[in-house]
């Protein structure tokens, strides 16, 4: 495997999936936040949330990284190969525990479509950017 390629993948799709969790998990349905404001997390004494973003783009990276490698260990990396891996992977993890969530706490409905989406697009360019530049 070439590390330098599959450094510059996480990269490029962990740069793309901050645009795609920015549209469908912060703009997508915003002012639904708003209705359950007891459930979401405030930054103590009135500070910013940087090391909140920082710590979420960090993991994200890690999904990015880990669904590349997926692709490479399962010798799916054509990108019909690479998207149905990445379908595979949301049906596994983020979709039901989205759903689930969505069933036990008090958070709107859209809130659930809009996170589902947010990482099925996650999922969906890393694929590609994989089968692009690791194929």
């Amino acid at each position: 495997m070439n590390w330098t390629r599959f450094a510059l993948a996480v990269l490029a799709s962990g740069i793309a999936a901050s645009f795609t969790d920015w549209l469908f998990m912060g703009v997508l349905f915003h002012a639904k936040y708003l209705e359950t404001p007891e459930i979401w997390r405030r930054p103590a004494g009135g500070k910013g949330e940087t090391s909140a973003i920082l710590t979420s783009t960090a993991i994200g990276l890690l999904s990015c990284a880990a669904l590349i490698y997926l692709c490479i260990w399962a010798g799916a990396l054509s990108m019909t190969g690479a998207l149905r891996l990445a379908v595979l992977a949301w049906l596994a993890a983020p979709l039901p525990l989205i759903l689930t969530n969505t069933l036990w706490m008090k958070y709107h409905p859209l809130l659930a479509v809009s996170h589902s989406a947010g990482w099925l697009a996650r999922f969906l360019v890393t694929a590609l950017i994989a089968a692009w530049l690791l194929h």
